[in-house]
């Protein structure tokens, strides 16, 4: 090596060292700025969880008789009462059309799938702890291999549902929730809010099959909680038809305002076929769609809307 070479590389290792040096040197300069806007936020975590604790309390008395009565149902309602202080506090959530679900015998929620369903977790705990009915529900397949979801599952009566389960349950007269667009529509959804079932039929064919009636269930604004990237969705959506798993980032929880609106009751008929009761249930849905929200979703907008939202509803 000559000098010309063994110079130069002299001068590299020391630009090597002063870049290493100059970027601890920044990292120390920066940590107490970070630090100092991280430490505050714990304040409102902790008031934020107080706030749900004392939601959770004030309900004690009929938790109390919900632990005496069946090992499970206290536990049921305990997670209820949770999450329907979470909604409250942090979505101002609200449900129009709860009375309109039956206080007895079988019915079918259909209802659009956000990025996260956290609005149908929301009406499962406003049926249990107002209707004292529990929504079963059908749930993809990849739930019941996340770890200690499936008890979960079992508790709250999500099961991969088949038409034959399906139909066994309303004819025990249970209300049951399906999303046909599925993970597909959560994942590949927009804020344009369109509908994606594709040719997904079974809800009617079990609908026909017990005669039950299905209520369309839309939440306004649950795009805008939580959302997926626009980028690489082409890309995503091959990979997701040939692994079929969520491998989709979804980022969010932005507190936006949401309410939920259930439809009036779609009744099937001896002459209906399944593709005609799914596409009369698709457009009642599209219809909530199109009078409750504003496409496109906008979280500026919803987030205003926290704020501003004026209608009354029960």
């Amino acid at each position: 090596m000559n000098m010309a070479e063994s110079t130069f590389t002299y001068i590299w290792l020391q630009i090597e060292k002063l870049d290493i040096e100059y970027w601890k040197w920044v990292a120390w300069m920066i940590y107490p700025v970070i630090i100092s806007f991280l430490l505050p936020l714990v304040i409102p975590i902790c008031l934020y969880c107080c706030a749900i604790f004392l939601h959770v309390y004030q309900y004690r008395r009929r938790l109390c008789d919900a632990y005496a009565h069946d090992f499970w149902d206290g536990a049921r309602k305990t997670v209820a009462v949770f999450w329907e202080a979470q909604g409250r506090i942090w979505h101002g959530y609200e449900i129009v059309g709860l009375d309109k679900l039956p206080d007895t015998g079988p019915a079918m929620v259909i209802y659009y799938h956000g990025a996260l369903p956290i609005d149908f977790y929301y009406v499962m705990a406003k049926c249990l702890l107002e209707k004292q009915r529990q929504i079963h529900a059908v749930g993809d397949n990849f739930l019941f291999n996340i770890p200690g979801f499936r008890l979960m599952c079992d508790v709250f009566n999500v099961s991969p549902g088949t038409v034959h389960s399906c139909a066994d349950i309303l004819k025990q007269g249970h209300i049951l929730g399906i999303s046909p667009g599925g993970v597909r529509e959560a994942l590949f959804g927009d804020e344009y809010y369109r509908v994606m079932w594709g040719n997904r039929s079974g809800f009617a064919k079990v609908a026909l099959q017990t005669n039950t009636p299905i209520f369309p269930m839309f939440t306004m604004n649950i795009r805008e909680s939580f959302r997926t990237p626009g980028w690489g969705r082409s890309s995503l959506r091959w990979l997701y038809e040939k692994c079929r798993l969520p491998i989709v980032p979804i980022y969010g929880n932005f507190p936006v305002k949401m309410t939920t609106y259930l439809g009036p009751p779609i009744f099937p008929t001896e002459d209906m076929k399944a593709e005609e009761l799914a596409e009369k249930v698709k457009l009642g849905l599209e219809d909530l769609i199109k009078k409750h929200q504003k496409v496109p979703g906008n979280v500026l907008r919803a987030l205003s809307e926290r704020v501003l939202w004026k209608e009354k509803v029960s």
